[in-house]
C-alpha cells in the first residue's frame, strides 16, 4: 500500500521532468527548425518557439524575441540557398535539452547566381512545456565566412 501511494505521488513529478523528445528525435526537430528559418515557415515556428524565446546573435550584436523573428521572416523576400547543421551534440537535464553544433548558412548574393557561406556555432535550449517541446533560447557565434561562390 505504501509503495502504491509513494508511486502515485512521485510518478507525476517524474513525468513532468522528462525531456520533450529523445535526443535523436530532438535533433530531427532541430533540423526542421533550421528549414523553417530558411523558408520562413512562420506557422511552424509560431508553434515551436516558446513565448519567452530569445536569440542572442554573435557578440550580442542583436537579441531577437519571438515576435521579432516571426515578423522578419514574414518580410523575407529571398530564402537562403541552404541551412545545414553538423556536429550536433545533445545534453539533457530534467525537462531541458541543450543542442550545440555548427550551422552553415548559404546565402544568395545580389546577382542571384552566386552565394556565400557563413558558419555559426550554436546552442539551442529546448524545454518541455505542458508536454510540448518548445525552443526557448538560441545563441549563435559566427566562426567562419566564405568568399562569394
Amino acid at each position: 500500500m505504501k509503495k502504491t501511494i509513494l508511486a502515485s505521488l512521485v510518478l507525476p513529478f517524474a513525468a513532468h521532468a522528462a525531456p520533450c523528445l529523445p535526443p535523436a528525435a530532438l535533433i530531427e526537430r532541430d533540423s526542421q527548425y533550421e528549414e523553417a528559418m530558411r523558408t520562413g515557415d512562420v506557422a511552424f515556428l509560431q508553434n515551436l518557439l516558446a513565448d519567452d524565446y530569445v536569440w542572442v546573435h554573435t557578440l550580442a550584436s542583436a537579441i531577437d524575441t519571438k515576435p521579432v523573428v516571426l515578423e522578419r521572416l514574414k518580410k523575407q523576400k529571398t530564402a537562403p540557398k541552404a541551412r545545414v547543421t553538423s556536429d550536433v551534440k545533445v545534453q539533457v537535464l530534467g525537462d531541458t535539452a541543450v543542442l550545440r553544433g555548427l550551422s552553415t548558412v548559404d546565402q544568395w548574393n545580389a546577382d542571384g547566381k552566386t552565394w556565400r557561406s557563413n558558419r555559426y556555432q550554436f546552442m539551442r535550449t529546448y524545454v518541455n512545456v505542458d508536454g510540448q517541446c518548445k525552443l526557448l533560447a538560441v545563441q549563435t557565434m559566427k566562426v567562419w565566412s566564405s568568399e562569394a561562390k
